[in-house]
């Protein structure tokens, strides 16, 4: 994902067992774990969240789940308004056993800002509403937003000239080629070891970096040109199929959030 340089103050620390707060463009959390299950959802902005199992990226219609003992770290972008619930373990069975993204729904916007906005007035009401956030989360989580990451050494290689630059023109052939691979291992390795098509997996890649172009107010046009596609157009259908917006509905809601 792009990497973002810049020497203001410290910000103040992510609230990692519940709650809310406004963190900077290009905030990392390294990687840890925790003993409860935690949903973090950027109701501003965008993050990422990456484990073993490859990297999720959630705007603002999306929520992250990572059950507990999971090592992952956190990547934000754009000025993100944070706000995490922490889930205790003994309610993790009823969400998906692995890190997760989840379609944010209105109603559960409103319950996620709720539980993070509000001190507690009566006795459980945190907890009942905590109940409809769960509620809320379909049993099956949605992979689209999913990037997974390869462990065969030459297929990392291939992904890693991608990550470098996810605007390469560059065929499966001329990759392979340049990591000393045939195109047909690897076009093997892509659908055993990631589930989908060379094709399919940049597709994601790129949707990934264009999200962040998006949210730090770049336009759609040079998006798409910064990400790789040859025109608007295939950007906008790939984009759309993907997050289930358009780039500028995207934009549009994100500017309506910032105002």
């Amino acid at each position: 994902m792009p990497e973002t340089r810049h020497s203001s103050p410290p910000p103040p620390p992510m609230p990692t067992q519940g709650g809310a707060g406004w963190l900077p463009h290009g905030f990392r959390l390294d990687t840890h774990t925790h003993t409860d299950g935690q949903l973090v959802y950027a109701a501003a902005g965008a993050l990422a969240t990456t484990t073993a199992r490859g990297t999720w990226v959630a705007p603002y219609n999306r929520v992250t789940w990572t059950p507990p003992g999971f090592a992952h770290s956190h990547r934000f972008y754009g000025r993100t308004d944070v706000r995490v619930i922490a889930v205790p373990a003994a309610l993790c069975d009823a969400l998906a056993p692995h890190p997760s993204v989840f379609r944010v729904s209105p109603l559960l916007r409103e319950a996620l800002l709720a539980l993070t906005d509000r001190p507690e007035v009566r006795p459980g009401a945190h907890e009942r509403l905590r109940a409809v956030v769960l509620d809320e989360l379909t049993e099956t989580a949605e992979h689209s937003l999913h990037l997974p990451e390869p462990r065969d050494p030459r297929l990392r290689a291939v992904t890693g000239l991608l990550h470098a630059d996810p605007g390469r023109a560059a065929t499966l052939a001329g990759l392979g080629r340049a990591v000393g691979a045939g195109e047909r291992t690897l076009s093997r390795l892509f659908h055993t070891e990631l589930g989908m098509s060379f094709h399919r997996w940049r597709t994601i890649l790129r949707v990934h970096h264009a999200l962040v172009h998006l949210t730090d107010g770049r336009s759609v046009t040079d998006t798409a040109m910064e990400c790789g596609w040859s025109n608007p157009s295939s950007f906008i259908e790939a984009f759309t199929e993907v997050v289930g917006q358009t780039p500028g509905r995207y934009r549009a809601e994100l500017r309506g959030r910032r105002t």
